[in-house]
């Protein structure tokens, strides 16, 4: 079986800074956040592909790249992030502020209390996982570069290591954090998540 190489990478900083942002918040990215994704990923094009989320914090950045570099590029809309309900677009503090309950209640216990309105962590990997997977089969021995966001990096690291959602916010994926997963013979191996340049 060859070996297919998969390098995901979160959006950089969007217009307005950090907020919570799901899929009902499409701000692009910054100034600020297009530094980070290019000094992330340098002038390396090791990639076969290129495969975006639609959104726009991603799919500007993957469209130059794969233009730049003369790669394929492919939208795949089941990799945006996971919905927020109505807490789209509010600072944390704001949240905290006038919501602190539901806050804290969320971050304590992610799947049974999502903010009002927002997608369950359930729908988001039933969507996520299966699209993931899609890739997987129909790149093999191929070298991708997903674009995404950090939910959707947390779900997959779920999904590639059985482990329960309520588990997903104990890891940290900053703007431009890279993760690599190397799906071989023995199945997939995470081998870095949260880089800050991309592994030789």
């Amino acid at each position: 079986m060859p070996e297919t190489l998969i390098d995901l990478i979160r959006h950089g900083e969007p217009v307005g800074g950090p907020r919570f942002r799901g899929n009902g918040a499409n701000d692009a990215l910054s100034a600020t956040g297009w530094a980070q994704l290019r000094a992330a990923l340098g002038d390396a094009h090791p990639w076969d592909q290129v495969i975006s989320s639609p959104m726009a914090r991603c799919y500007p950045f993957a469209l130059e790249l794969a233009g730049r570099h003369g790669l394929p590029l492919a939208v795949e809309p089941a990799l945006i992030e996971i919905g927020m309900g109505t807490w789209e677009g509010r600072t944390h503090a704001e949240v905290a502020a006038t919501e602190g309950a539901a806050y804290t209640a969320m971050y304590q216990d992610p799947v049974a209390r999502r903010p009002p309105g927002g997608e369950s962590l359930d729908a988001f990997a039933a969507r996520v996982a299966p699209a993931y997977d899609h890739q997987v089969a129909a790149h093999p021995g191929r070298h991708l570069l997903i674009v995404c966001h950090s939910g959707v990096m947390r779900a997959l690291v779920g999904h590639l290591l059985r482990a329960d959602a309520e588990r997903w916010y104990r890891m940290r994926i900053d703007y431009a954090g890279i993760m690599r997963v190397r799906h071989g013979r023995f199945g997939p191996a995470i081998e870095c998540i949260n880089a800050r340049t991309l592994p030789s």
